[in-house]
């Protein structure tokens, strides 16, 4: 009888809050998305939730939603990694579209170590196929740093689309970067066109809030059509995510080992791509 392998688990897709302002953010968005958040937002919850879970290091994802935010916010995400090794966190970065300066940015960035920077199209107001995310995509794969975006709707900004299929494929056709991450099975809630634009694209899904998210139009996926994806993209190109703390860090586990795939292709989603996009 084969023994299963050790994998490191690693949660490509969580966000975290300053705890003096976690209690009032998170009341701000589960009121905008109509739904509950399953911990804290803090960072003491993040790791609680992975000791439960068995998550050996989170990703964590800042947004900075206006352009003067980003010195704060990487200061904080350096400031974080320098703790990696005790704490099972590791921040990425953050940058505005808006910032001209984003040259610099990246720059310090990958001189301090970062591992990748976070987008948001709708949290940003910019449509992700604009020139400024072109130019900051480009330059972070020049600086050889992971990209990860918002795909699709978002429940608490209804009927923006900013990060459509459509807006994404433009971007891919026009930048064909590397090293690009597309959250949540690559477009939240338009599935036909992920489907049909996206799956067997050469670029990266995460699997945050497409599984175990509270039932509404567009979503969860349903467990057939999430492994269809896996099967159809390849189990190669998909990173474990949960987007805690609006989904279960274990629920989003169980439902990876729950698909009808090979244990090759579930550790390679739970832990071994992210290992090998990350260059641990």
């Amino acid at each position: 009888m084969t023994e299963r392998r050790i994998v490191m688990i690693i949660d490509f897709h969580t966000h975290i809050f300053p705890e003096k302002i976690a209690s009032r953010a998170i009341a701000s968005l589960e009121q905008k998305a109509k739904m509950r958040a399953h911990v804290s937002g803090v960072e003491a919850s993040l790791r609680a939730s992975m000791d439960k879970s068995g998550v050996d290091l989170s990703i964590i994802l800042p947004v900075v939603t206006n352009p003067h935010q980003f010195e704060t916010v990487n200061r904080v995400a350096v400031e974080t990694n320098e703790h990696t090794k005790e704490t099972g966190l590791l921040s990425f970065g953050g940058i505005h579209p808006d910032n001209d300066n984003y040259r610099e940015i990246i720059q310090f960035l990958a001189g301090h170590g970062c591992k990748g920077i976070k987008i948001h199209p709708v949290y940003q107001g910019v449509a992700i196929d604009d020139i400024r995310f072109l130019r900051i995509i480009d330059c972070a794969e020049e600086y050889g740093l992971v990209t990860i975006t918002h795909a699709g709707y978002d429940i608490g900004f209804p009927g923006e689309e900013q990060s459509l299929p459509v807006h994404i494929c433009n971007m891919l056709d026009e930048i064909k970067p590397s090293r690009m991450v597309l959250a949540h099975m690559g477009g939240w809630g338009c599935w036909d066109q992920v489907m049909d634009r996206i799956i067997g694209r050469d670029v990266y899904l995460d699997t945050a809030f497409s599984t175990t998210s509270a039932p509404r139009e567009g979503a969860p996926l349903s467990m057939d059509l999430f492994t269809v994806m896996i099967q159809k993209h390849g189990a190669d190109r998909i990173v474990m995510g949960s987007d805690s703390p609006w989904s279960d860090q274990l629920d989003s586990i169980n439902a990876i080992k729950n698909c009808n795939i090979p244990e090759e292709s579930i550790a390679k989603i739970l832990g071994d791509n992210a290992k090998k996009l990350l260059q641990l």
